[in-house]
């Protein structure tokens, strides 16, 4: 067995610490710009203002055009069939429907156009963490000649690293900057939880650890815990956009959080995106359970023996595939779906925080998950 490399493992702890604290920094900018939304409306709003008064102005020249052409005095000389201004004022009704309080749109596009340039900074400062976070966790790895998620330091910090580079790949294809505040705060957690919950010096696997299965079952059971953390922000969100649109409707929204959710997209349209990732979860989820029974079978001779970890992943399971069932059969939309997809996530932290630490089982390994 090759020995821990001591020196790359002291530089994976620097360089972890350094993310951490770059992390920190992102999350304060995407908390400013919440707290500065009510400036970033009003810019918002009046470049809305100016495409508007732009449209009708185009929009009345078009009908004045075609009341010409109408009377017979086109260009041409040649008279032409009177169109009217019905046309006109169907346009100018279309333009004014779309001056409405909406700056972001179902497929989470903004209706108008603004630098934001503390939620840029917090991205670029998320770019540069993740990089450093993942050097950390590769040194880890490396260091220890073997794959680094063989505890629940390990685990927690490679989930953080994933949440982070899931939230960067969506931002290349659709503006989640409203989402920093949640992703970032939430990988801060985790850092904290892994470096002063669960501190675990560089060392080889146990031996029931020690097999190809690890690389499979658990990578993929890190991959959906972090697009169950993005649903989960999804889903809080959610059932705050619900409560201002309710706000709205009623005439009663007011303060900052409402001038923040306005730059969010609709509770239907962040319902509609947390339900398309957790079925994407779903099925990943699905492959853990089952890739860990068949790796249970190869360590222990059984495929399922109820130990508390098993019992769990499993209760995640069904939460999610009743989520799952309610929504496209049964009609569970609104506040029930953001309530499913909460609790689930919720089994997953217990599962990882509680059932890891304090129940006894075949999973333990005195703290170290599978």
């Amino acid at each position: 067995m090759q020995s821990i490399n001591l020196e790359l493992a002291g530089y994976s702890d620097l360089f972890m610490l350094i993310a951490a604290f770059i992390y920190a920094a992102a999350f304060i900018l995407f908390t400013l710009d919440v707290s500065t939304s009510s400036k970033t409306i009003r810019t918002l709003e009046a470049d809305l203002a100016r495409q508007h008064t732009g449209a009708q102005a185009s929009a009345r020249s078009g009908a004045r055009d075609r009341e010409l052409v109408g009377a017979g005095v086109g260009t041409s000389g040649v008279d032409a069939p009177r169109t009217g201004t019905a046309a006109a004022t169907a346009e100018d009704a279309a333009l004014t429907a779309r001056a409405d309080d909406e700056l972001v749109d179902d497929d989470m596009d903004y209706t108008g156009s603004v630098k934001r340039p503390l939620a840029n900074v917090g991205v670029a400062l998320t770019v540069i963490a993740t990089a450093v976070h993942a050097f950390a966790v590769i040194a880890r790895g490396v260091a220890a000649h073997r794959v680094p998620w063989g505890n629940m330091y390990e685990f927690c910090t490679t989930g953080a690293l994933l949440v982070s580079v899931v939230f960067l790949l969506f931002l290349l294809r659709k503006d989640l900057r409203f989402l920093g505040t949640f992703v970032t705060g939430l990988v801060v957690i985790m850092m904290c939880a892994a470096t002063m919950g669960f501190p675990t010096p560089v060392a080889h696997l146990q031996p029931a650890l020690q097999s190809p299965w690890i690389i499979i079952h658990v990578s993929i059971a890190v991959l959906a815990s972090a697009l169950f953390t993005l649903t989960f922000a999804m889903s809080v969100l959610q059932l705050l956009q619900h409560r201002r649109e309710a706000a709205v409707k009623a005439g009663t929204a007011s303060g900052r959080s409402s001038a923040f959710l306005r730059m969010v997209p609709s509770a239907l349209s962040l319902e509609n995106w947390s339900y398309r990732i957790n079925a994407i979860s779903f099925v990943m989820w699905t492959f853990t359970v089952i890739a860990g029974a068949i790796w249970a079978e190869a360590a222990w001779g059984r495929y399922w023996g109820w130990d508390t970890k098993e019992v769990w992943s499993f209760v995640i399971w069904v939460v999610y595939a009743g989520y799952l069932h309610a929504r496209a059969t049964r009609g569970w939309t609104g506040d029930r779906a953001a309530w499913l997809s909460i609790i689930g996530y919720l089994c997953v932290i217990f599962n990882f925080a509680v059932v890891n630490t304090l129940f006894p089982g075949l999973h333990s390994y005195a703290g170290i998950p599978e």
